[in-house]
């Protein structure tokens, strides 16, 4: 019998297998440790020339990739928040700057004579100037709008708006004429002014730039009523660019009011007090966007009102029947400095009721 390993009858002769076929090749230890293992892929099996092992790359090489690709986006990064920052959507002016402080003059204009008053509050408004006058924030009238070189016809229509908004705050609101409230004005001022605007209303000066009567109109709650809630108003708006990021409002109005003392049955007389307000406003775009004003100047003529009267703090118009007393205002003293000049008018006969 045959070995284990051949065949019953033998090996074939001339068959492929036997040793000496393989003699020819010699395989030592150093090659066999030195041969690669290589084994195709499916994927790599089905094409001719495909190469059985890829190379993976060294982990250095993988790090200094992955640095590369971090440093490139910290850089895009970087650049996108400078343009963003250059190239604001709202075009902000390139430094912020703090807004000035308002400049304020407030006029008394004393009667000639008694002021005139009656009970009939209608006949009071259809026998004065202010007949034709409309009444409330219907007074208070927009202008037509055009854009300018630098700001939107939108824009243009927000800075009339807020300056709009903030005349009716301010001089027609019936519990900031009474002194019962400040806020529905104040939040519409830029925040660089608040501080001067508190100022006022805490500790009021006649600096001309502190004074509450420069930023509203207020009566003296303690001798002072409302007769009626109608305020009878006219006057104009005007818009306009000084720099590619500053528009400008200037207003006008002449504001009634039919008064009458406080602490009295309805019988007493009412008599009519007029303020003439003239404001001019500042906006920059981040106003425009935040429905804010910045208030630069506050010119402001009252009456009937006595010269001697302190209208710093409130108004404390003379009623129906009062004279205003003679002499003029506070004696004003050229050598101190921060007060301003005391000044007073004289309130025309034309401008008061003929009954």
């Amino acid at each position: 019998m045959g070995g284990p390993g051949e065949p019953p009858a033998g090996t074939p002769e001339g068959a492929p297998g036997g040793e000496d076929e393989y003699r020819s090749v010699v395989f030592d230890e150093s090659f066999v440790r030195a041969a690669r293992l290589q084994e195709f892929s499916a994927r790599e099996r089905m094409g001719d020339h495909a190469r059985a092992v890829r190379r993976r790359p060294s982990p250095h090489r993988r790090l200094s990739r992955q640095v590369i690709v971090l440093v490139v986006l910290i850089a895009v990064a970087f650049g996108t928040a400078i343009y963003m920052g250059v190239r604001h959507p709202y075009g902000t002016t390139p430094a912020a700057k703090r807004p000035d402080p308002l400049r304020m003059t407030v006029i008394p204009l004393a009667p000639q004579g008694r002021v005139p008053g009656t009970a009939k509050i209608a006949d009071l408004f259809a026998k004065s100037p202010a007949a034709q006058f409309r009444v409330g924030a219907g007074g208070i009238n927009l202008p037509a709008v055009r854009r300018t070189a630098h700001f939107s016809e939108d824009q243009v229509v927000a800075a009339l708006s807020t300056a709009k908004d903030y005349l009716v705050e301010s001089s027609l609101d019936p519990d900031v004429l009474m002194g019962r409230a400040v806020r529905s004005p104040r939040v519409l001022l830029d925040p660089g002014q608040l501080d001067q605007f508190d100022r006022s209303i805490a500790h009021p000066a006649a600096d001309g730039r502190h004074a509450p009567t420069g930023w509203l109109v207020r009566f003296d709650p303690a001798k002072t009523a409302l007769a009626h809630p109608g305020v009878r108003v006219q006057g104009t708006l005007r818009a306009g660019e000084t720099d590619k990021n500053t528009l400008e409002v200037a207003s006008d109005h002449t504001f009634v009011y039919a008064l009458r003392p406080a602490r009295t049955d309805g019988r007493a007389r009412a008599s009519l007090f007029t303020v003439r307000r003239e404001l001019h406003f500042r906006f920059d775009r981040d106003d425009l966007r935040m429905h804010q004003a910045e208030l630069l100047a506050s010119y402001v003529q009252a009456g009937p009102l006595a010269c001697s009267s302190d209208s710093t703090r409130v108004l404390r118009p003379l009623l129906a029947g009062q004279r205003a007393k003679a002499g003029g205002p506070a004696g004003t003293d050229p050598y101190a400095t921060g007060d301003a000049t005391a000044l007073c008018g004289t309130l025309a006969g034309a401008a008061q009721p003929s009954l």
